[in-house]
This record gives C-alpha cells, structure tokens and sequence, in this order.
C-alpha cells in the first residue's frame, strides 16, 4: 500500500506569525470601539479592512469578557435592511490603577477605559526611600479600589521621570529621587496582587495622547515633558521609540544657549536645570511674586494679575520652544506635544511657545489634552496601553 504522508504541523515561525497577526487584529478591532463607538460591526469591518466574521468573532470575545457591550440604540443603514445593534466600550465594569510618581509626591488614581479618572489621591513624599513611596502608593490604591465598590481592576499602570526601564520593569535612574536599580514592577506586583506595568512618563503620555487625546491618527508624535524632569518621547507609526533598555528620550543635559543654572551634573545651562518647575519656583520667590513651593503658585498668581509671574511663565514657555525647535530639526514629526505648565493653562504661554518654533511650524504643536490629570494619565496610560495593544491577553482572564 502507498504509503500516506504525515500531516504538516505549523512551524514555530508560522505560530507566532498568526498569533501576532491575530493580537494585532484584536487590537485594531477595540481601538475602533473605543474611537468610534457605538459603532456598527459592519462600520468597523469597513474600518479596519478585517473580515465581517473576524469582527464579529472579536467583538463577542470582547462582550464575554466585559470589555465591550451592545448599544441600546438601534441603527438602520440607509433607512433600509436590518437594524444594525452597534457595540461600545463597557466603561461601568472595569478600571486600571495609575502611580506617578514625581519629585515632591505620588499620584494614585483610577482611570477608566475610555482614560477618565474616577478616584484620585495625592501622596506627599515623607522621605523617598523606594520601598516607603511604593508602599504607600500601594496603601493609596487599596483604598481607592475599596472605594469603588464593584469596579474591577485589570492592573496597574506605573510612570515617572528619569531612566525607567520598560520591560524589566525597573526604574534605573531616578536622581531628583536618588533612585536607583529599583524594582518596581516587583515591589507593586507583590503589594498590589495585580499585574504592573512600567514606563517612563513622557512615553506613557504619548500613548495616552494616541489613544485618548490628539495623536489619533498621527504618523509621528514628539512630546516634550518639563516638569521637575525634563525628557522627550518619539513615536512613529503607532510604535513609541524606547531604545536599548528604554534609555531614549533623555534630553535633560542638552545645553541650552545663554543658560545660567548649574545643574547637578557640573555644568551650566542643562536644558532640566533650567526649565526645571523648581527653578521657575526658586525665579517666582527671588522676584517677589509669591512664597512659591508649587509652580501652580505661580499660575495662580499670574491669574490674579501679577505681571511679574506672567511674564516668568512665559519666559519658560519661550525656552521650551526653543528646545521644541531643536527636536523638531531633528525628527521632523507630524506633530507636536508639549507638557509644559504655562502652555496648559494660559494662552499667552502657549503663544511664545509656538513662536519660538517658528510660524511654519506652529500649528504642528499643541499643549496635552489632560491638563488637570496629567500625572494621574501617566500612570494609568501605561496599564491602558497594555490593553489596546493586547486587550485578549491583558484581559480578566489573565490576571
């Protein structure tokens, strides 16, 4: 008798090509729910150039797992047929828990899926000594879930400044903190129970704004972060640049042109030393505006009419500009995103900030879409990130 051949069993490649093909298709699918929705099945067939079926089947993953759900409202396509039962994200079941964590405090909040904060609570620093922050950050979010009754949390997203490590979950280089090698994905996994996710806070605002805010879209996203840190993200084509080990983006000792700071470095004229929010606080008390520890202080004080503390925060608005200028010769992206205080809350700031760019560039550049929930972004856009991109595996299942 011939002899029958062996069937032939998928090669490794072949597997893990068709299990990325099919995490990228889950991707695509929710992140239509979340921009469109309610949206029809049919509507994001069309968008997404996936099958009717393959939609279908995704979409009631989704539903078993709680993620999305049917509208109640009924839609006909062109007055004919069927009604259409579009679907959209379930945003009542499940949450993801935030930490920044930022020079003087910690931020802890809740963030829903569509990226809104629910809960919020600020923790000052009594000393920053890893294990005490991480700890009652942990302390923090326990209380918040326990103030949520029946919200669930998928996991929890974590992001701060310096040299933070995405995939070993580390944060590296933390100076302001005087952090180092600190295993944070460790330390809050076991306080928490929950997965957690880590990265820098310039990457995780990139992500926020490619999800929830003004990058939708966009093929190339810079974003400039000044706080107390000052650091840069890049992404292109949905990808944020993280380098080998998550080292891309420090911009914090590029020299900045007549530069007076000294920096801790040595040098003079850092672009951190001088855009630094404790620098514009330590300028606001050397010129009398106001006693200021906060540089919301010296917002406040410009609203109130002080024409001193105005112009200080457009003046540090300008230097961002010109260090926006310097990245925008380098990378040349479709837009711009600057997290900078005086551009998020005042006019005046953002337009010496864009003029500094130049007027052929100016409509490129925007201030973040979350100015009063910045840092609380932050943190949770980390976690959020995680389930667009993979919402099958970071799923409830999964935890």
């Amino acid at each position: 008798m011939p002899r029958t051949a062996a069937p032939l069993l998928p090669s490794p490649i072949s597997r893990v090509a068709d299990s990325d093909r099919r995490r990228t298709s889950a991707s695509v699918v929710l992140r239509s729910v979340l921009e469109h929705g309610p949206v029809a099945r049919s509507t994001i067939a069309r968008l997404t150039g996936l099958s009717p079926a393959s939609v279908t089947d995704y979409c009631s993953r989704f539903a078993e797992l709680g993620l999305i759900r049917e509208s109640a409202v009924l839609r006909r396509s062109r007055g004919v047929g069927r009604p259409h039962l579009p679907v959209d994200l379930d945003d009542s079941r499940f949450v993801v828990g935030g930490v920044h964590v930022a020079v003087p405090y910690t931020t802890v909040a809740l963030l829903d899926l569509r990226g809104r904060v629910v809960a919020l609570r600020e923790v000052k620093h009594s000393g920053t000594e890893p294990g005490r922050v991480l700890g009652r950050a942990a302390d923090a979010l326990a209380a918040l879930l326990a103030g949520l009754p029946g919200g669930t949390a998928l996991g929890v997203g974590f992001a701060a400044g310096g040299w933070v490590d995405r995939d070993s979950g580390t944060v590296v280089e933390h100076p302001l903190l005087g952090w180092r090698e600190v295993p944070v994905r460790e330390v809050l996994g076991a306080r928490t129970g929950l997965p957690v996710h880590v990265d820098g806070h310039a990457r995780a605002l990139v992500n926020a704004e490619r999800l929830f805010g003004q990058a939708r879209g966009s093929r190339s996203v810079l974003h400039l972060f000044a706080g107390n840190v000052v650091d840069a993200a890049f992404a292109t084509h949905d990808e944020v640049h993280h380098g080998p080990r998550s080292q891309a983006g420090s911009i914090a000792h590029l020299p900045v042109p007549g530069g007076t700071e000294p920096c801790g470095c040595g040098r003079t004229g850092c672009l951190q030393a001088e855009l630094s929010e404790r620098t514009l606080c330590v300028r606001a008390r050397e010129a009398g505006v106001c006693d200021a520890a906060n540089p919301m202080h010296v917002v406040a004080a410009a609203a109130a009419g002080d024409p001193v503390a105005a112009e200080l925060l457009r003046e540090r608005s300008r230097r961002t500009g010109r260090a926006v200028g310097l990245l925008l010769d380098v990378l040349n992206p479709e837009q711009v995103v600057v997290t900078e205080i005086g551009a998020m809350h005042r006019e005046d700031c953002l337009a010496a900030l864009r003029e500094e760019v130049g007027a052929e560039r100016a409509a490129t550049v925007s201030p973040i879409a979350f100015p009063d929930s910045v840092l609380a972004v932050a943190g949770g856009a980390v976690a959020l990130d995680v389930l667009y991109r993979d919402p099958l595996a970071a799923s409830p299942e999964a935890i």
